[in-house]
């Protein structure tokens, strides 16, 4: 009864005429406190890409190695409200402490940020490919002007940013944005006023153009993945990522209903499809362990359902 009612609390309250109203959006609260349903109180309302369920989220990592077998070699579920880049080093670390670590590892955009990068080839020699967030300044997204790439940072001998135009900045500070830490570097008003290319650069009457960078290694890695994901060959090697989504129950939150859902997707897939061809004769046999045979890995999955209204 007290989940019943808690559901109540959390769906409905009495206006001031004294009846009965939905709450909606912002009178909601957050998706990972409140029950969407009185028969599974971690079942969490998600939206991701226009698409909203209540449930949970389950992570499918898949080999994709061009000539054997696309076989799951790992699943994790959480709770819906889980972003899926929280997810990315524990799914490196469970890979390698089972000898299944990929020489290169396939995922979107949500799954990656320069330090997972960073991190999956310090700690497992794992090659993280998938586009990185793009520079969302105004600059950048119009596609003109002098957007964070247009500046050179100087990391040795000053610790300062140097303009277009090479006006070097004046100040240098720490911030930190969403637990991450930045460097911001900020340019002197006497350089930024009379300044002829003002308008490229910033959309301040008086004030003067700052620039915010990752630390050193973050950052080079930040704008060469920018500057690669731009070309034709990493599209490429890209590509292999599509058609890599599978759907998975929402119900499936148990670790045993997990390896089972798995187990049953690699046999009616490839892995029935690997079996009739070692059993044809003459058929090449190939006794290395598995881990030796997946070079690079695919993730992510959600299962969504019908809408509930109200959100």
């Amino acid at each position: 009864m007290e989940i019943l009612r808690q559901v109540w609390v959390h769906q409905y309250y009495w206006d001031p005429e004294g009846h009965v109203r939905w709450r909606e959006g912002t009178a909601l609260p957050p998706a990972s406190l409140r029950f969407d349903s009185p028969f599974d109180t971690e079942a969490n309302y998600c939206v991701k890409r226009g698409v909203d369920w209540s449930g949970y989220r389950v992570h499918v990592t898949e080999s994709c190695d061009q000539d054997l077998p696309h076989l799951v070699v790992h699943v994790t579920t959480t709770i819906a409200p889980v972003q899926d880049g929280q997810l990315t080093e524990q799914i490196h670390d469970d890979l390698a402490a089972r000898c299944l670590a990929p020489a290169e590892h396939i995922v979107d955009i949500t799954h990656l940020s320069p330090a997972h990068i960073e991190r999956a080839q310090r700690v497992h020699g794992i090659t993280l490919l998938g586009p990185v967030l793009a520079d969302n300044s105004r600059q950048a997204k119009a596609g003109s002007g002098f957007a964070k790439a247009a500046f050179t940072i100087d990391w040795v001998n000053e610790q300062a940013a140097i303009c277009p135009r090479g006006a070097m900045s004046v100040s240098w500070t720490t911030l930190n944005i969403s637990d991450h830490i930045y460097f911001q570097a900020r340019f002197a008003e006497a350089d930024c006023r009379p300044c002829p290319d003002r308008a490229l650069c910033t959309s301040s009457t008086t004030g003067s153009r700052s620039v915010a960078v990752l630390p050193q290694l973050l950052h080079e890695i930040q704008m060469r993945n920018r500057l690669d994901q731009q070309t034709e060959q990493w599209q490429r090697r890209f590509a292999i990522r599509a058609g890599h989504r599978v759907a998975v129950g929402a119900c499936a939150r148990e670790r045993l209903t997990e390896a089972l859902t798995a187990l049953e997707v690699n046999f009616t897939a490839d892995g029935l499809a690997e079996i009739e061809r070692r059993r044809r004769p003459g058929a090449a046999t190939d006794t290395r362990p598995r881990s030796c045979q997946t070079s690079a890995l695919a993730t992510e999955s959600a299962h969504p359902s019908t809408p509930r209204r109200g959100q």
